[in-house]
C-alpha cells in the first residue's frame, strides 16, 4: 500500500497495488491449503523444460530474493519449491468471485465495453480518462464456451466523473455520464459501451441465454433482479452489441416483439440528445424510458401510460380526475406511444416493470412464490425455475406490473 499522495486536484488519496503475478501463486497455494507467505511455490509449465518462465512466484520466494518472471534454472538449487502448472482460466474465475456485482464499487459507474480493435480500445480509454477518474479496470472474466464464438475484447471500468469536467459541463452527474456514453457509441468506431449503471451490469453475446450465463460465469455474481431474453434478430444483423438487454445508466430493457412506431419514436427522442445508432426498437424504447423517467421525473406507472397509452374509448370511461391525467399524458407525449406487438421487462435500481402492448399481442405471465416474482412469456418457463407458485396470472394489455423492493433493494 502506497503512502497518501496528493492527486491532480489536491485531493489526498491512498493507493493499493496488487501484484497479479503473485496472485496466481497465491491462488495455487490456497487451493492446496498452504500459506503463500511461508510456502515456496512457482506457477510454471515444467513440461517445457528448465528454461521455461515462471508466470508467478509466491511471496515467500520473493523474500528469498528470487525475482518474478525468472526461469526455472535461475532458482537456486538449495531452495525447495512446488511447481504448479498454470491455470489462467481458473485465476480469472477466482478474480470474478472477488469482484462480484459490484458491492465494493457501488458508488461508481461500471462501464462494460466491447472493442473490435486495440486501436479503438486505446482511443476509448483516452476519452474515458479525459472525463472520468478510473478507480479500477480489467477484462471482464469469461470462460471458453463452444457455442460462444467471435468474441470482441470485453473490458470493464469503474469510474466517477472528474469534478473539473463535471463542473465545467454544468450538468447533473447522470446527465454528464449518459451524454458521454451516447457520444462514444455514436462517434467512436469499434467501441461500444453496453452497460453504464451503478452496482449493476449487462452481460450480452451471440448465443442462447444459458450459454451466455456460462460464458460470463454469472454464478459468481449476486443480484436481487435478473432479466434475460433469447432473441432471433429480424430487422438487424445478429451481433454482440445488438443482443439484449439494452441499457443506459441504471435502466435496462429486454423486449419481445416488433414495434410499428419506430421511426416516429426515434425522430422524437433524438431531438433530446439521444442517438439511435443500432437501429433497433429495443434501443429506442430504452431511451424513451430514460427520457420520461430520469429527465422528466415520471413514475413508472405514468411511463406505462405513455408507452402503452389507453384507447380514447377507454379513457372516456374513467373518473374525471383519472380521465384528465390520461388525456394529458396521451396528448403531451403522443410521439412516444409505442404501437405494434410488444412485451418488455424494464430493470431499474430497486425494482422491475413488465408491460404488454395495449392489445396484448405478445404473451406475458407473472408468478409469485414467497417474496420472489417471476415474469416470462410462457408459464412453462416459470415452472422450470419454480414449479410451485403461490400466485399466477396474465396481466391485461397495457397493464404494468411494477415490483419495488423494500428499501430500494438495500436490505
Amino acid at each position: 500500500m502506497g503512502k497518501p499522495a496528493a492527486g491532480a486536484l489536491g485531493r489526498e488519496r491512498t493507493y493499493i497495488c496488487i501484484d497479479l503475478k503473485t496472485f496466481y501463486a497465491s491462488v495455487e497455494c490456497a487451493a492446496r491449503g498452504l500459506d503463500p507467505f511461508t510456502q515456496n511455490l512457482v506457477v510454471a509449465d515444467t513440461s517445457r523444460g528448465r528454461t521455461t518462465i515462471c508466470l508467478a512466484i509466491s511471496p515467500a520466494m520473493k523474500k528469498l530474493g528470487i525475482r518474478n518472471r525468472c526461469r526455472l534454472f535461475e532458482i537456486p538449487q538449495n531452495i525447495d519449491y512446488i511447481a504448479a502448472p498454470p491455470r489462467m482460466r481458473h485465476y480469472m474465475e477466482i478474480s470474478a468471485r472477488i469482484y462480484g456485482i459490484y458491492p465494493e464499487y457501488a458508488d461508481y459507474y461500471a462501464f462494460h465495453v466491447f472493442y473490435d480493435t486495440q486501436a479503438a480500445k486505446e482511443e476509448c480509454e483516452r476519452e474515458i480518462e479525459r472525463h472520468f477518474d478510473i478507480v479500477n479496470l480489467s477484462k471482464i472474466p469469461t470462460r471458453r464456451h463452444p457455442r460462444i464464438t467471435d468474441a470482441p475484447m470485453i473490458w470493464r471500468y469503474f469510474v466517477t466523473p472528474l469534478p473539473t469536467k463535471l463542473a465545467a459541463s454544468q450538468l447533473e452527474e447522470r446527465e454528464f455520464t449518459s451524454r458521454f456514453v451516447i457520444r462514444i457509441n455514436h462517434t467512436l468506431n469499434g467501441a461500444y459501451i453496453f452497460s453504464s449503471g451503478k452496482n449493476m451490469g449487462v452481460f450480452k453475446a451471440n448465443g442462447f441465454p444459458e450459454d451466455v450465463g456460462e460464458y460470463y460465469m454469472l454464478e459468481n455474481y449476486e443480484a436481487y433482479s435478473w432479466t434475460c431474453h433469447g432473441r432471433y434478430p429480424t430487422n438487424t444483423p445478429g451481433w454482440w452489441g445488438g443482443a439484449h438487454p439494452f441499457a443506459l445508466l441504471d435502466t435496462t430493457v429486454v423486449h419481445n416483439g416488433e414495434i410499428s412506431s419506430y421511426d416516429a419514436n426515434r425522430r422524437f427522442i433524438e431531438m433530446f440528445g439521444y442517438s439511435c445508432d443500432l437501429l433497433t426498437d429495443t434501443e429506442v424504447i430504452t431511451y424513451i424510458i430514460d427520457y420520461l423517467g430520469r429527465k422528466l421525473g415520471l413514475t413508472y406507472s405514468e411511463i406505462a401510460n405513455v408507452i402503452a397509452a389507453p384507447f380514447w374509448s377507454t379513457i372516456e370511461k374513467q373518473e374525471p380526475k383519472e380521465r384528465e391525467r390520461l388525456t394529458y399524458l396521451r396528448n403531451a407525449f403522443a410521439s412516444l406511444m409505442v404501437t405494434g406487438p410488444f412485451s418488455i421487462l424494464v430493470g431499474y435500481t430497486g425494482g422491475l416493470m413488465a408491460l404488454n402492448d395495449r392489445l396484448k399481442l405478445r404473451s406475458m405471465v407473472v408468478g409469485e412464490k414467497d417474496d420472489t416474482v417471476y415474469i416470462a412469456s410462457e408459464e412453462c418457463a416459470i415452472r422450470v425455475i419454480q414449479p410451485e407458485l403461490d400466485k399466477l396470472w396474465a396481466p391485461k394489455g397495457g397493464e404494468p406490473v411494477i415490483v419495488n423492493l423494500k428499501n430500494g433493494g438495500n436490505q
